[in-house]
């Protein structure tokens, strides 16, 4: 569980926290196998055990007083007695994970017997467009291929598919055989026919170990279905035309309530990957997707207001039948048509999965993300709690979960692998604040409920009763971090302990929640008001201006880069990085609804180094393909030129672009051999993403290098087409230097 606050010394009060500028916050990461400083929990058992405060019911921890009888709360300071197997227990520490360390996680016991534990198999189901082209079924079935590798020997596996009709797989017996059911093609009627009464699910689910071959057997039939297929079975209106034929709201529903009969008896947590060719437009869940073409500048209406928010809510309330069934949905959109992933978003981040958009099936990753995503851990069924001192308290909660109807800064995770990340931001419970001298510092608790489901082969067979053996079992765990802050005395405390890549955390999900409820332009706004009032409010407290010579030259006086704090430093570029990012840019700009969307959602799940990457690239050099000569460069063709290096290495966290300068030796090898020190980055850096990157190599002068060029941004207009002009970094930060001081007048 890693944790980053944004500012490592919390401001005493809230006049502190006002003055400072800075938002207050951190991100956790709940699932990550270690700390923010790369230390694992000390581990035990009997979670159920660990005591809890009988006024905030926070857990024990090391930051407590503990004596023979009783324990103080760390977070509210109540005294709470031990029951009699606590002090039994806690008589010898050394052997206790709650008396060692502040990280910890336990096991807890399962409800239901040992037999119910070990039934839950792993379940997997893909869902496939067939209104869709051969690229497209090729791709997805080198995808599919590449995810039966990554399973896990006593997987379930169903194969489905969907156009104007339903396809249920039995690969089982010695042919696969394939059942269908057809959509009713408008947007009201339910399937004639339940799927389990086409074919009983546990005939569609089967074992992968004995029945790999017979899957690939069956997804080497599949084909897409042809325009006369479709004209006869859907809808037609006037004149014959075409009204389409991918009844994909349909059949997801239908999948869900088909596998929800078997939840908690055959699986724990069903794996639905949904593979989508472009809009649903048959049955339920239709999207019109006309709408994109509409010309919104003549009738004065903001493009990007109008294409972010979804125009229906099936797909949200879809994902709530999801989750009730025990399903998981990832959708992996192949398209460059408008698809409305505004609508259909909520299908994969409420039920705890993710959405992946590829423009087009030539260069596209998704084999290897499917792979990437099935071979990292996860767990499920989980609970997310965020617990403070008496002094302050969350204030919102960001990420991909649903918060508990009933109880305050409780949040419910489907499903979590180890990159999924949630950000928090605080405020003061009253205008106390923290005490400058008491014994109490700040204190955050956080505590996450988890399942697993263990392979046999990571359990002793001491662990399993004789019948589970070679089975799969369940297991429940409590992780708890907690943490002790300081309050800082002083602003310049607050500034120094300041964590640019966590502020940014927190400016990006409070960016995208206001594009999503008021459009992008008041996303840019509160972005550059942010700006000027942090410079401001930082100018004020090093006394940088003086006031005595206000007008002309008080522009001039003003520190708009952070100079007396390089820990604030980064942060107007940063926020110029995230004005010309896709995220931000205006759709008159060319900036696709779709993408958009699928950025909004990446963006919302990526811990705070990731994001960074994501929103300003990491740009270094190397002298040869085995020598690296700066580790970092701004994203500027006068950096390029005036480095003099050869090779440039740019990682933007979804592209990875090689590119030699023109001037570069010819001698170079290119591409970089295979076990040169470039290529052993590149490979570490894929190593640790969560999606894999596309790799690009360029050789300037002879490539086309737009790609590249496209990246180096500090020359391009803030608010204009992105084309290199005199604007850029330099006059944005001269346009912040004049707002500061029409701000501090």
């Amino acid at each position: 569980m890693a944790v980053r606050a944004t500012v490592s010394r919390f401001p005493i009060d809230s006049d502190a926290l006002e003055a400072s500028g800075l938002p207050w916050g951190l991100t956790v990461t709940p699932f990550a196998a270690k700390d923010e400083n790369g230390i694992a929990p000390a581990r035990g058992s009997n979670g159920h055990l660990l005591p809890r405060c009988e006024n905030c019911y926070a857990y024990f921890n090391t930051y407590g007083e503990l004596d023979q009888w009783a324990w103080n709360c760390s977070l509210c300071g109540t005294l709470n007695g031990l029951p009699s197997d606590a002090i039994a227990r806690y008589s010898n520490p050394h052997s206790i994970p709650e008396m060692s360390s502040s990280f910890i996680d336990l096991e807890l016991p399962l409800d239901g017997s040992e037999e119910e534990m070990t039934q839950a198999r792993p379940v997997y189901v893909a869902a496939i467009d067939l209104s869709s082209s051969e690229e497209f079924l090729e791709l997805t079935k080198s995808s599919l291929l590449a995810a039966l590798e990554a399973l896990s020997p006593g997987s379930l596996f169903g194969l489905a598919t969907f156009s104007h009709k339903i396809g249920l797989y039995d690969v089982q017996g010695p042919v696969p055989v394939v059942k269908n059911v057809f959509i009713p093609p408008d947007a009201e009627s339910k399937l004639p026919l339940e799927l389990e009464d086409a074919m009983p699910l546990l005939q569609f689910l089967a074992p992968v170990e004995t029945c790999k071959d017979r899957i690939a057997a069956a997804l080497e039939t599949l084909r897409p279905i042809t325009s006369w297929e479709r004209s006869s079975g859907a809808a037609q209106g006037m004149d014959g035309v075409l009204m389409g034929g991918r009844g994909f709201g349909t059949a997801m529903e239908a999948l869900f309530n088909y596998l929800g009969s078997e939840f908690g008896n055959t699986f724990a947590l069903a794996r639905v990957f949904a593979f989508l060719s472009g809009p649903p437009d048959y049955g339920r869940g239709q999207l019109d997707t006309s709408r994109y073409g509409e010309q919104y500048a003549s009738k004065r209406v903001d493009a990007d207001r109008a294409l972010l928010p979804e125009q229906t809510p099936f797909y949200k309330d879809l994902a709530t039948i999801a989750v009730q069934s025990g399903v998981c949905v990832d959708v992996f959109a192949v398209t460059n048509e408008y698809t409305d992933l505004a609508s259909l978003k909520f299908l994969s981040i409420e039920s705890g999965g993710s959405l992946f958009l590829y423009s087009s099936t030539d260069d596209s990753t998704l084999p290897q993300d499917m792979f990437r995503m099935l071979n990292r851990p996860y767990a499920f069924n989980c609970v997310l709690r965020m617990r403070t001192s008496t002094e302050f308290k969350p204030l919102h909660s960001f990420g991909h979960f649903f918060p508990d109807p009933q109880y305050e800064n409780l949040q419910h995770i489907i499903c979590c692998d180890s990159y999924a990340t949630y950000a928090y931001d605080f405020d003061f419970a009253d205008n106390t604040g923290f005490s400058r001298h008491s014994g109490y510092p700040p204190v955050v608790q956080i505590a996450f409920q988890y399942t697993v489901v263990v392979p046999p082969e990571e359990l002793s067979s001491s662990e399993l009763p004789s019948s589970s053996r070679g089975k799969h079992t369940l297991q429940r765990r409590l992780r708890i971090r907690t943490m002790q802050f300081s309050a800082a005395q002083n602003i310049n405390e607050i500034y120094d302990s300041g964590d640019h890549e966590v502020v940014l955390s927190l400016l990006v999900h409070k960016v995208i929640l206001v594009s999503l409820e008021d459009g992008v332009r008041e996303g840019r706004a509160l972005l550059h008001d942010w700006l000027v009032i942090l410079t401001a409010q930082y100018n004020d407290a090093f006394n940088l201006v003086q006031y005595k010579n206000v007008n002309k030259s008080m522009s001039s006086q003003i520190d708009i880069t952070f100079s007396q704090c390089p820990q604030l430093e980064p942060l107007p570029r940063l926020v110029f990085a995230l004005l010309r990012n896709p995220l931000l840019r205006f759709h008159e700009e060319g900036v696709h609804p779709d993408y958009r969307i699928y950025l909004q959602c990446l963006f919302s799940v990526l811990e705070p180094s990731s994001l960074h990457c994501g929103i300003y690239p990491s740009l270094m050099s190397y002298s040869t393909p085995d020598k690296q000569a700066y580790p970092r460069h701004s994203l500027s063709r006068a950096a390029l030129m005036t480095s003099g290096s050869p090779i440039f290495f740019l990682d933007a966290y979804t592209t990875l672009i090689v590119f030699y300068s023109s001037t570069a030796d010819p001698s170079l090898p290119f591409p970089p051999p295979q076990d040169c020190l470039l290529r052993k980055t590149i490979n570490e850096v894929k190593q640790g993403r969560s999606i894999t990157p596309k790799l690009m190599f360029i050789r300037g002068g002879q490539d086309d290098a737009t790609a590249f060029e496209n990246y180096l941004i500090e020359e391009q207009d803030v608010d204009g087409s992105g084309f290199a002009s005199a604007m850029g970094f330099v006059a944005f930060l001269d346009d912040i230097s004049q707002s500061v001081a029409e701000y501090m007048k």
